[in-house]
């Protein structure tokens, strides 16, 4: 039986980075599939079904390319406040050690959810520390994930180079390099899915160049490649790293990275601030991705990422909320106004548009995570679709819908749709008790900081 012909009619704006795509007169959506774009005046060729979409903005579903899930246990922490990002490391590692399968579970719900109720469809989280009572903390993702029916990306994050030899983190937080290698196989073997519907994909991510041996990095490399899965980590986010770099391998952070195997289109890295001139043009020459993450590298006081000169060279640049404790909130719609005002503010008021910051939030980020069939509304893509409502105080008197969905600031969704199905309903996540996920949440947090202040650390 062929699927039901659902029409999302004639929305007060529609957005999709295809300017030879007309939808301004909604879309129809067949199975997991757009079918059909609608122009402004139209009505489609067929439909079974129709959502009457006045007065809402429809997008296509925002793409978050960097997040972990587990900071949102660590929000607003008074001891990791007001320092640079190794300070704040060495803050944190002691306490996000004391976390337990309870905690990443909640720390997962809650940051889908809200991540969900902000207009995203797909996330690529970083977890990668580990401990002996959360080895199995991608599991608990996957678990999670398809609950809620987020399409996701969950990246094996690793920690080896401990304080011991020469890293930055704590050696109780790191792994024996060969654990981590053997894990990575297992979860893609497990849940990693090819298809161009994939709901959970499998990538691999050391966590950066001061916690990490160039052994790994390079083994990690070889291994993501014979595994067909995609490589991630962070890099270029401060002068700090430089420096690490410099005094422990003799070279700059991208001059590693590419003498361990890790420059191709299958890479993407998460901040990309400090890249010199000649290093952005290696890397869009490589189509080496960047996630931006405007939030996290304010608070964290970190720098400012060169987003039109990374994609004028050729690397796609998608969006991230980065870790809640570092941003302190998981709303990607957010993200978007942050991105459109700081980068306007680095190039000027006539070189970034609401449309660039709506671009790399879409279809950038689907060119980061190199899925070709998300990021826009087009006939064939998946059928992952955010609408938006106009009614509060902040848009009264707004000219344009469009314009105003992201210098007015909106913030949450009324509906969600991801693979054809809606997860989000009038501003509701089917199945979720919000109260009782934040109760569940705020015990979880609670006893990390418990637990820390036993152990000295907090």
């Amino acid at each position: 039986m062929a699927a039901k012909r659902l029409w999302i009619a004639n929305p007060a704006a529609a957005y999709s980075p295809d300017i030879d795509v007309d939808c301004r007169g909604g879309v129809v959506v067949a199975g997991k599939r757009i079918l059909e774009c609608v122009p402004a005046g139209s009505t489609p060729r067929a439909f079974d079904d129709r959502l009457d979409a006045d007065g809402l903005v429809l997008l296509p579903g925002l793409i978050n390319c960097h997040h972990h899930f587990y900071q949102t246990l660590t929000r607003a922490l008074p001891a990791a406040q007001d320092r640079e990002l190794f300070d704040w490391l060495r803050a944190l590692y002691p306490v996000w050690a004391q976390m337990d399968e309870q905690s990443i579970a909640a720390a997962t719900e809650l940051a889908l959810t809200e991540m969900l109720l902000s207009g995203c469809t797909t996330a690529a989280d970083h977890h990668y520390l580990f401990a002996d009572a959360f080895a199995n903390a991608i599991d608990i993702q996957v678990a999670v994930a398809r609950r809620l029916g987020m399409r996701v990306v969950l990246t094996r994050g690793s920690m080896s180079l401990g304080e011991s030899r020469g890293g930055l983190p704590p050696d109780s937080v790191v792994q024996d390099e060969q654990v981590i290698l053997e894990d990575c196989t297992r979860l893609v073997r497990e849940y990693h899915e090819r298809s161009e519907d994939a709901m959970v994909q499998i990538a691999f991510a050391p966590c950066s160049p001061f916690s990490v041996s160039a052994e790994l990095m390079h083994e990690t490399a070889h291994l993501a490649r014979k595994s067909g899965v995609r490589l991630h980590t962070h890099l270029a986010e401060t002068e700090d790293e430089n420096r690490f770099c410099l005094e422990n391998f003799g070279r700059r952070p991208l001059d590693h990275l590419e003498e361990l195997g890790w420059m191709g289109d299958d890479v993407w890295l998460a901040h990309g601030i400090h890249f010199e001139e000649s290093e952005i043009a290696r890397l869009g020459a490589a189509r080496v991705g960047i996630c931006h993450c405007p939030s996290s590298n304010m608070i964290l006081a970190s720098g400012l990422c060169p987003v039109l000169d990374l994609e004028g060279a050729g690397a796609p640049v998608g969006l991230g909320v980065d870790g809640s404790a570092s941003n302190d909130h998981s709303n990607l719609m957010e993200e978007v106004r942050q991105a459109f005002l700081l980068q306007r503010l680095h190039y000027g008021s006539a070189s970034v548009s609401v449309g660039d910051a709506l671009r790399w939030a879409t279809r950038g980020g689907a060119r980061v995570l190199g899925r070709s069939a998300l990021g826009s509304l087009r006939p064939g893509n998946m059928a992952d679709l955010a609408l938006f409502e106009l009614g509060a105080l902040r848009f009264s008197g707004a000219g344009d819908p469009l314009l105003a969905l992201v210098t007015c600031g909106a913030s949450q969704a009324k509906h969600v749709m991801i693979n054809g199905e809606w997860c989000v309903t009038d501003g509701a996540v089917p199945g979720v008790d919000l109260g009782a996920l934040k109760a569940r949440h705020r015990e979880a947090a609670a006893r990390l900081r418990e637990r820390a202040q036993v152990q000295g650390f907090n």
